[in-house]
């Protein structure tokens, strides 16, 4: 197996979808990069497939990761992601079983160890305590426990639910990072969920859709440096 750069708690996810695209994608890859550097945060950027290469060659921290990939072999397979092509482009990990993508138990664990194999941090989807704690006897690096229902609208998971959510990973497997997603819109949301536990949150909209992103990000990687300080003060 390939050996997977090592990510550190606490980290950030930064997804872009498909808001952006080309040099407005690199913008804000370079925002996140810098803001990475400042504060001392390792981010996750999901990067749309055609920037992978850019991205990657034009920073120096970030985690760049792929929104899917498919679990087939070299070979045949005309419109799948082959995942040699994911980790060749750049890639450190790979997005699995977001809402808009969902995957079976099945093929996620398949993919799952083409990932490892190739050395790329997995960070799967979880829309619900009874997903999160499924996924989590798969073993992937990290689950991104996101209430479907909350992703986009700007309402944060409640607190109860990132307790809940991070205890049922951590009974299956304590190794496995949880991220608490869905809703993060702002540096005090982040502030707060970190602050209540999470090892790990992120944002889409929340950033693209802001009116100064790159201002944006940095206040939110501000708001995880100052929360882990915070919980680290206790």
């Amino acid at each position: 197996m390939a050996e997977k750069r090592k990510i550190r708690v606490p980290f950030f996810e930064i997804g872009p979808k498909s808001y952006l695209f080309g040099d407005d994608i690199l913008s804000l890859a370079k925002a996140a990069d810098a803001a990475s550097e400042k504060y001392d945060i390792d981010i996750i950027f999901t990067t749309p497939y055609a920037d992978i290469r850019r991205v990657a060659d034009n920073t120096a921290r970030l985690f760049v990761f792929a929104p899917h990939m498919d679990s087939l072999p070299v070979g045949r397979g005309l419109a799948d992601i082959l995942p040699e092509s994911v980790a060749a482009a750049g890639a450190s990990g790979v997005m699995l079983n977001h809402i808009e993508k969902p995957l079976g138990l099945a093929v996620l664990r398949q993919t799952i160890q083409r990932a490892d194999a190739l050395g790329l941090i997995t960070i799967v989807c979880a829309d619900s305590i009874a997903e999160a704690a499924a996924i989590a006897h798969l073993s992937p690096d990290i689950i991104a426990a996101e209430p479907s229902e909350l992703i986009g609208t700007g309402k944060t998971s409640p607190l109860e639910y990132v307790e809940k959510s991070t205890r049922a990973v951590k009974s299956i497997n304590p190794e496995i990072f949880v991220l608490q997603g869905a809703g993060i819109s702002s540096g005090e949301d982040v502030y707060n969920v970190i602050l209540a536990g999470a090892e790990a949150t992120g944002t889409s909209s929340g950033v693209v859709k802001a009116a100064d992103r790159n201002k944006m990000v940095d206040e939110m990687i501000r708001a995880v440096r100052e929360a882990w300080d915070a919980r680290n003060k206790k």
